[in-house]
């Protein structure tokens, strides 16, 4: 990897090609609330974040959804900044509140490989959770691990087994503070 600097991340901005604007996450995110709220309003649930890149739809899911709940986060990895996940997955950081007879969301910015949120989904049940739901912004329904998650529970759109950044989603801990959704050029990744 070459070194990392705020002209090499302006290259790969400049050279990355858009796959989803502001208008079209906020439209994918309202509907994506809106069949979340019709499942989950009467549950009392826990909204899990997982860090850090579950951060930006958490946030915009949590403004849109209109009913009781608590939120909460979890820190679990296979990405050390790097393009393709190890085979564990590193616990950084559990839960403080107590998932025992509660509905859980876990909400991530992608659903790629579904090793990791497969491992948050056994460590949610591991704690008594009653029902665990998953929300993820994408889904990269081609890159799917044997015997990792299929689906997620709700998903705002679909997108090609390609490396992305904006949005939470993030290239080498970079660019996750872009408001669009951007496929990175082939020489950048």
């Amino acid at each position: 990897m070459k070194n990392i600097t705020p002209a090499f991340l302006k290259e790969v901005y400049e050279k990355a090609t858009l796959l989803f604007s502001k208008e079209e996450l906020k439209a994918a995110l309202d509907k994506m609330a809106a069949k979340m709220e019709l499942e989950l309003k009467e549950q009392n649930p826990v909204m899990l974040t997982v860090m850090n890149g579950g951060l930006i739809t958490a946030s915009e899911l949590a403004l849109r959804l209109n009913f009781p709940m608590q939120m909460d986060y979890i820190h679990a990895t296979r990405y050390t900044g790097e393009t393709t996940g190890g085979a564990s997955v590193h616990w950084k950081k559990e839960p403080s509140l107590d998932l025992e007879n509660r509905s859980v969301i876990i909400v991530d910015d992608i659903l790629d490989g579904g090793l990791t949120l497969s491992a948050i989904v056994e460590y949610c049940e591991g704690r008594g959770a009653k029902r665990v739901y998953t929300a993820v912004l994408l889904d990269k329904t081609e890159a799917r691990h044997a015997g990792a998650l299929e689906k997620a529970d709700f998903t705002a759109l679909e997108v090609a087994n390609d490396y992305v950044f904006g949005y939470g989603l993030d290239y080498h801990e970079y660019l996750r503070n872009y408001p669009e959704i951007y496929k990175v050029a082939k020489e950048h990744m």
